[in-house]
């Protein structure tokens, strides 16, 4: 919500839109959270650096920023003043930079003789400067018609035209997703492939990780002559079980996952599975930058990287091999343990805690 001026009329719009959409919004897993610029008490822009920097010295820069930078897209409420919209929101939109970039934007507006239209065709020329995407979907409410006593009067109509708003911003948020990522993603010198990027799996990747796998383990499955493989008959529920107990990372491009790779501690091990590439991308040495990646996130108290493989699976374990892996047993019931030191070991181990690991799951 854009005004600050005392009495104004938009907090009232706001919890109508707030109970116009409330019920869709959770039918969409979308969270709203109402935002008022009016209690950030944003003073003129007062930061010394410039926005893009991301350097905030002031606390109010800092808690605005968070705000806007947990979001996943905007509905802005907005009165018109003066043929443009109100000082408040210019201000609040100048203070920040990389927040805004690839989210959706929404507007409420309203005013008297043109509904608040004219404040939103004038935030658009700014907010598209910013890279946010406006969404052709918008609410006008004009005051003397939609009004009473300080409250927006229920309207059908205009209920459903603010559904549908939030219905489009949720799939312009959905579809903007990669391009977000791929704007924050931490650059990673181990992959090379063009417009690709890294970034840590969460339980709300296991559909994807899911198709990934059943792709990818269809050729073990024939090298090694069975089909009883978790990858292959797991859940998407039983992948955002162990999503959320293991390390997992995913390599991504324009929202599909090429790749990805898990890892978790055990005492000194550092267990590491589910290495895979998408088949068409297979060749380029992603799955050995990918490897190469989950060792390097292994904790200082790590002294060994361990790994199972298909017996008969021999382009995995070339790959493994030439990363300096070894053989520690000959196979148990179809799978081969492997592994390598991850630092020098200071105290002295007998040759069984060297030789034995317990194989984890493919």
């Amino acid at each position: 919500m854009c005004s600050t001026r005392p009495g104004a009329l938009g907090p009232a719009v706001g919890a109508w839109v707030a109970e116009a959409i409330g019920p869709r919004a959770r039918e969409l897993g979308a969270e709203l959270v109402p935002v008022s610029l009016a209690d950030l008490e944003l003073p003129f822009l007062d930061e010394e650096e410039h926005p893009s920097s991301g350097v905030y010295r002031q606390e109010h820069t800092r808690r605005w920023s968070e705000l806007a930078d947990a979001a996943d897209g905007f509905i802005v409420v907005t009165p018109e003043y003066n043929y443009g919209m109100p000082a408040t929101l210019k201000n609040a939109l100048d203070y920040l930079g990389r927040e805004w970039a690839w989210k959706p934007m929404g507007f409420v507006s309203y005013g008297n003789t043109s509904a608040g239209t004219r404040a939103v065709q004038h935030a658009k020329q700014v907010v598209t400067t910013l890279r946010l995407v406006p969404l052709g979907a918008t609410v006008a409410i004009r005051i003397a018609d939609a009004t009473e006593q300080g409250r927006v009067l229920p309207d059908a109509a205009r209920a459903s035209a603010a559904t549908g708003m939030l219905e489009e911003l949720v799939r312009v948020a959905h579809a903007l997703r990669p391009m977000r990522e791929r704007a924050r993603a931490d650059s990673t010198p181990l992959i090379s492939l063009p417009g690709a990027y890294v970034r840590q799996l969460t339980a709300d990747d296991a559909p994807e990780v899911a198709v990934l796998q059943r792709c990818c383990w269809v050729d073990e499955a024939l090298a090694n002559d069975t089909l009883d493989l978790p990858t292959l008959r797991e859940s998407v529920a039983e992948v955002r079980e162990w999503l959320a107990a293991w390390r997992a990372w995913g390599l991504w491009r324009d929202g599909r996952l090429l790749g990805m790779v898990r890892a978790r501690q055990t005492g000194a091990d550092w267990h590491i599975g589910r290495l895979a590439v998408a088949p068409d991308l297979r060749g380029q040495g992603l799955g050995r930058r990918l490897l190469q990646l989950a060792e390097a996130a292994a904790g200082p108290e790590v002294r060994r990287f361990a790994l199972s493989t298909g017996a008969a699976s021999s382009g995995n374990l070339a790959l493994y091999a030439s990363e300096g892996y070894r053989t520690l047993s000959g196979a148990i019931d179809g799978v081969v343990s492997l592994a390598k030191d991850a630092q020098p070991i200071l105290a002295a181990v007998g040759p069984a805690e060297v030789e034995t690991v317990r194989p984890d799951p493919r």
